[in-house]
């Protein structure tokens, strides 16, 4: 008869906090606004009986047999120990660390101006006790599976937000991760294949194709921007703010005229006043701007013989790039609002 009263406790107690943990995730862990809560007045005296749903440090929240909640604080002296049925031997000492969540407990103690209850005395029988290390057992596993994925989906959201600054984009990426959210409410092993599916659709987010570019030409020995070559950065940031998912490519190099180390530092000069001019004049974010590089006399696109060859190769490659991953989600999306689903 003890063991089936063992047995029928811990179904009972698994039962109510399996529910709980399951709760609390679809939650996305906001509380209840269907809780009771209850609040004891400052100095008023109580003795209540429930089953500790969650502890902290130095208080745990208590639910007794009608439904109500409310918070217990423990201090130094608050007496911790077993609930006896024999009345010829002395109770047992417990310390804090045995009341744990899961454990059914009597509580004396009295209220405080918060409205918790101060604990005077704790006490739990063995049974109780041993209920509780089998649901910690139970349950712990499970809510370790679902933050798993929770923590999976935040850092799928973290690069989407790196990879993107603009609010719209990044409501496309939060709403495919969500995606995979929604099935981590279900099960975790659910959770585990949503996230497996955002991962892929975020990694596509690193494909990029060219979408427009021009060429800035430099004279001889020089990194500085002509009137002509500033009209067509003005038209590469214009068209550039005009994307969704853009970032910008800027290559610079030189001709064959002088040293290799002076052209490798000319080509890194003229890529940089690019930067320079983009960011300032064309209010183009530099985090949109792929990390410039010069390239010296590599890549030529003409003849460094001939005198108009060596003209084509003082250069600047601008670029812009538009993420293939983030364009398809946004086109995918418009056809689907036009199609009325």
């Amino acid at each position: 008869m003890k063991h089936m009263s063992i047995l029928k406790s811990l179904v009972v107690t698994l039962g109510l906090m399996m529910a709980t943990s399951v709760m609390a995730a679809q939650n996305g862990g906001q509380n209840d606004s269907r809780k009771i809560q209850s609040q004891v007045a400052s100095g008023q005296k109580m003795k209540v009986q429930g089953l500790i749903l969650k502890r902290d440090t130095n208080m745990f929240i208590l639910r007794d047999m009608k439904g109500s909640e409310m918070n217990v604080q423990m201090n130094g002296s608050t007496r911790i120990q077993e609930k006896k049925g024999n009345p010829f031997r002395g109770s047992k000492k417990y310390t804090t660390d045995q009341v744990v969540r899961g454990l059914y407990v009597e509580v004396e103690g009295h209220g405080d101006a918060s409205g918790a209850l101060i604990a005077e005395k704790i006490r739990f029988t063995d049974d109780a006790e041993r209920v509780a290390q089998s649901v910690d057992s139970t349950v712990v596993p499970v809510e370790n599976r679902v933050g798993v994925a929770e923590n999976r989906i935040t850092d799928a959201e973290q690069n989407a937000k790196r990879l993107s600054g603009q609010v719209d984009e990044l409501t496309q990426v939060a709403n495919l991760a969500k995606g995979g959210a929604a099935q981590a409410q279900k099960t975790a092993d659910e959770a585990l294949q949503g996230v497996s599916k955002t991962n892929d659709r975020i990694t596509s987010l690193d494909d990029y194709e060219e979408k427009n570019s021009q060429t800035i030409n430099f004279r001889v020995g020089s990194a500085v921007l002509s009137p002509e070559s500033k009209e067509l950065l003005d038209q590469i940031a214009a068209k550039a703010k005009s994307e969704h998912g853009y970032v910008i490519e800027v290559r610079g190099f030189a001709s064959s005229d002088g040293s290799e180390s002076l052209n490798d530092r000319l080509s890194e000069r003229r890529a940089d006043a690019v930067v320079h001019y983009l960011a300032k004049q064309g209010e183009i974010p530099l985090r949109r701007i792929v990390t410039p590089f010069g390239y010296g006399t590599a890549m030529p696109v003409a003849d460094n013989h001939t005198r108009e060859g060596r003209k084509q190769n003082r250069r600047v490659e601008v670029k812009i790039m538009i993420s293939k991953g983030l364009t398809s989600s946004l086109s995918g999306n418009r056809q689907a609002v036009g199609s009325g689903h």
